[in-house]
């Protein structure tokens, strides 16, 4: 059998104990956190040490024509890593380490396994500030980060992953090594080949090293928690927060009642740091250089934010502890599955002017289609990001809420997908967001970086 020849050439030539065969491998290299392999089992899961070892077996599986997965930590919510049957699993798991911190240059050289925390962890012990921030950190890895254009927490601040990608190392199909490990915040020479591979979710290549982005450390937090009338008031105190604290505000998060409430109800045990009542919830985090006038600034702000009624309410964090107990109510969505809802989301991106007549369109066309329903919506509205979660009927297929929640994501002109990628589960709706010519033009490249079609297939494109 192929399968059986390629795992035994990939053993010979990156070593036995890297390469494990497909009925021993164990079921958490079966699935990314939401999606199973659910037909058949990989041929084989390997787990490269070295860029040479990745491309190594590219070689091997693009002459087979073997298809190749790649996978990080595991965290994605778009089964972007859920492996095929038959196919090379290529864990980087084992490719970890710091490998350089230019703190001249602000950068930092790393290879892909490398977990998000430990890269944070890292530019601390260094005096420097690596921004990307997800409720993964310990578990999600940087090139998987990379490899998804992650979002997270402070996109309103320092953009999404790819805002804080320099350089890059690139394994493609077929085994060439792309080593573009840029420092420079300017490099105008050609073309800007990393942002190919960014945001491509390995259909493209696999990124094994990456030249990150550093900031300098942040000397004060300050974070409050307020409660809005309506959505008309979230815009108002979104353009007087950034009014006041101009490039110093990091978040803005806003949660809607029907998540607010389920979050902080008698089930989920987050004491709530406002009451309950009004018609929007919105988490405000500044991240500054001084800490003393910094702190008397951002209460300026809330004041006379409340001054101009944009607020009913709110609480200021006073310590460190305080902030992250206002942070655990936004960042209990991953407290779906305890409650009884189902752990899946949609991640969509809509105009923020727009969002609140969005929520109220999409909530009625839900809910008055199926009176059972029940809805929960919140996200990162200072970057257009709007998180929705349902709960539904078993007896409703899940098609049939898509294309609600789709079809209004594509009236809307906005995107099926803000930070969580495509994978296999959003690639039916990718048209919704993106033009023929576009989809057609995204063919072009998958073709000409790999004609073979090993890598990843099955998701983004198909």
């Amino acid at each position: 059998m192929v399968a059986v020849a390629v795992a035994a050439a990939i053993r010979d030539a990156i070593g036995a104990a890297q390469v494990i065969d497909g009925p021993v491998i164990d079921d958490r290299y079966l699935r990314d956190w939401v999606v199973p392999l659910t037909n058949g089992r990989p041929c084989a899961l390997v787990r490269p040490r070295t860029t040479a070892d990745v491309a190594a077996v590219l070689r091997i599986c693009h002459a087979a024509g073997v298809v190749v997965v790649p996978q990080g930590g595991l965290t994605g919510l778009a089964g972007g890593a859920t492996p095929i049957d038959g196919g090379v699993v290529l864990s980087l798991e084992l490719m970890t380490g710091i490998e350089e911190i230019d703190e001249a240059a602000a950068t930092m050289t790393v290879l892909a396994g490398t977990p998000l925390e430990t890269v944070q962890d890292a530019a601390r012990e260094a005096g420097l500030f690596f921004a990307l921030d997800l409720g993964a950190r310990g578990s999600c890895q940087i090139g998987g980060n990379v490899a998804t254009n992650a979002g997270g927490n402070r996109v309103i601040r320092y953009g999404m992953t790819r805002d804080l990608v320099l350089g890059i190392e690139v394994v493609l199909a077929d085994g060439t090594v792309i080593t573009s490990l840029n420092k420079l915040i300017k490099n105008n020479a050609g073309f800007d080949l990393r942002q190919l591979f960014i945001g491509s979710e390995g259909t493209l290549g696999v990124i094994t090293r990456v030249v990150l982005r550093l900031h300098p450390q942040p000397r004060s937090q300050s974070t409050a928690f307020c409660a809005v009338e309506d959505y008309d008031h979230v815009l108002g105190l979104l353009r007087h927060a950034r009014e006041w604290l101009g490039s110093t505000l990091s978040a803005f998060e806003v949660m809607w009642p029907d998540f607010y409430d389920l979050m902080t109800g008698p089930s989920a045990g987050i004491v709530k740091p406002v009451p309950s009542g009004a018609g929007a919830y919105v988490l405000i985090e500044a991240l500054g250089t001084d800490a003393v006038r910094d702190p008397a600034h951002f209460d300026e702000m809330l004041a006379a934010a409340a001054e101009r009624e944009l607020v009913v309410d709110g609480a200021v964090a006073h310590s460190a502890a305080e902030a992250r107990r206002f942070w655990e109510v936004r960042d209990a969505s991953g407290e779906f599955p305890r409650l009884g809802w189902p752990s899946l989301g949609y991640d969509i991106g809509i105009p923020t002017r727009d969002i609140g007549r969005f929520v109220e369109t999409c909530r009625s066309a839900v809910c008055g289609r199926w009176p059972e329903a029940r809805t929960a919506f919140f996200g990162h509205i200072g970057d257009s990001n709007l998180h929705l979660h349902v709960k539904m009927p078993d007896t409703v297929p899940l098609v049939d809420l898509h294309g609600v929640v789709y079809g209004l994501v594509r009236d809307w002109h906005g995107t099926t997908s803000a930070e969580h990628g495509i994978g296999s589960l959003r690639r039916p709706y990718l048209g919704y967001a993106r033009t023929p010519e576009e989809l057609a033009l995204m063919a072009q490249l998958k073709h000409a970086l790999d004609p073979r079609g090993i890598l990843n297939p099955g998701k983004v494109l198909g």
